[in-house]
């Protein structure tokens, strides 16, 4: 199972508003923090704004924040949301893909079960869970005091 880009911006966006709890954040300081596109960002955080994940401030000095406490978001819950498609194989809908094997196909189901495990995984987790070493995680994407932990330098790219 792999989850798309557009579910690992939705969780990076998360953690970031979890671990900057008090005002608000911007698509541009969250972007850099990650090293990663504010156009990719922006649509991220328009579904997890629908969603009701965030909360948007508009305006001078307004940003992003989280608009439900971090124990409240589940993981499982924002998959569902950030994922276009959980057929991990086409047979998932056989109105788009017939298959010859579909009324005998054990394949399928066992697929099934193994991204309903997959997902019942992510049911035992919150974004609590995944702020949990606030210091460090703050310090990597520079929102705190960064202390012992240094961020890491991104390699340079060769020039074509």
């Amino acid at each position: 199972m792999r989850l798309t880009t557009y579910s690992d911006y939705a969780l990076r966006v998360l953690m970031y508003l979890a671990l900057k709890p008090e005002g608000l954040s911007t698509i541009a300081e969250i972007a850099e923090s990650y090293d990663i596109s504010e156009t990719h960002l922006m649509k991220v955080a328009h579904q997890l704004g629908v969603a009701g994940y965030i909360e948007t401030v508009r305006g001078r000095g307004g940003g992003l924040r989280l608009a439900r406490p971090v124990e409240a978001i589940g993981l499982a819950d924002v998959i569902r949301t950030t994922e276009p498609d959980m057929a991990i194989v086409s047979c998932f809908k056989p109105v788009e893909a017939p298959c010859a094997i579909f009324p005998s196909c054990v394949l399928k189901r066992a697929l099934e079960k193994a991204r309903d495990a997959f997902l019942a995984v992510l049911e035992d987790y919150t974004l609590a869970d995944l702020v949990a070493p606030r210091a460090s995680l703050s310090g990597l994407l520079g929102i705190g005091p960064a202390a012992d932990v240094k961020r890491p330098r991104t390699p340079a790219r060769p020039s074509r």
